[in-house]
């Protein structure tokens, strides 16, 4: 995160050594839980004033070999959610304007609207959920890509179109949460400015359940949802007219 980034993430990559760390300097990595591969990324190298261009393209590179990787045929059946989690949302509703307030946040589109951009990679690789963080608040998103809500049945997280994006950011954090704009965007589902933490069980190969538990509230869960993929594929050809 943005808080580990001084003296060129010197204190992180001295005490952390995360898988494949000699190669990626334990900045981004994967791994696998039971159904799921887990992909971590460093969103901080779109945003560190000093030059990380070659880290950031080298990250990118990997993230695609990896995405490819998890998403051939006999590996998407046997583990078929791919969640990706990074520290900067693509998307917030909170008062932000110079991050994810912005329409165009980098991570989304990318260093000056075309290199490196995140969001398309979610959608040809069928990544089916992206956890971020840095708000200090809870927020639910639609399904979505682009700002367009693309919900696949009546039922929005049933076999939905596109990526669902959850930024949990409230746990622990010791300033005053985040502020939501007056206007709730229609691609915001729910928000809440509790502390908390969320809690997420993948209960097999179709179905993932979220609870969002709130601390004020004494361990009360204030949302939740159930994602069902019954089909785990790409969202490309859901958003060829966008």
């Amino acid at each position: 995160g943005n808080h580990e980034d001084t003296y060129d993430f010197s204190n992180y990559r001295n005490r952390f050594s995360m898988p494949n760390h000699e190669e990626t300097e334990s900045m981004y990595y994967s791994f696998n839980l039971g159904p799921v591969h887990f992909i971590a990324i460093n969103t901080e190298l779109y945003h560190i004033e000093t030059d990380q261009m070659n880290r950031l393209e080298k990250q990118y590179d990997w993230l695609i070999d990896d995405l490819k990787a998890a998403t051939t045929k006999e590996i998407r059946e046997e583990r078929p959610w791919i969640i990706l989690f990074g520290h900067r949302p693509m998307y917030c509703s909170t008062l932000n304007e110079d991050d994810c307030g912005n329409i165009n946040t980098r991570t989304r589109v990318g260093l000056n609207g075309t290199m490196f951009a995140l969001e398309p990679l979610l959608a040809e690789y069928g990544v089916d959920m992206v956890i971020w963080a840095h708000e200090h608040t809870y927020e639910r998103l639609w399904p979505l890509y682009d700002y367009t809500v693309l919900n696949g049945t009546d039922q929005p997280y049933t076999n939905p179109r596109g990526p669902f994006h959850i930024i949990s950011g409230s746990a622990g954090c010791c300033v005053v949460p985040g502020v939501f704009k007056p206007r709730h965007p229609e691609w915001s589902a729910f928000h809440s400015r509790e502390y908390g933490y969320t809690r997420l069980m993948v209960l097999n190969k179709t179905h993932l359940h979220l609870e969002q538990v709130s601390d004020d509230q004494d361990g009360k869960v204030i949302d939740s949802v159930m994602l069902v993929r019954e089909h785990h594929e790409n969202f490309t050809q859901y958003i060829t007219d966008l």
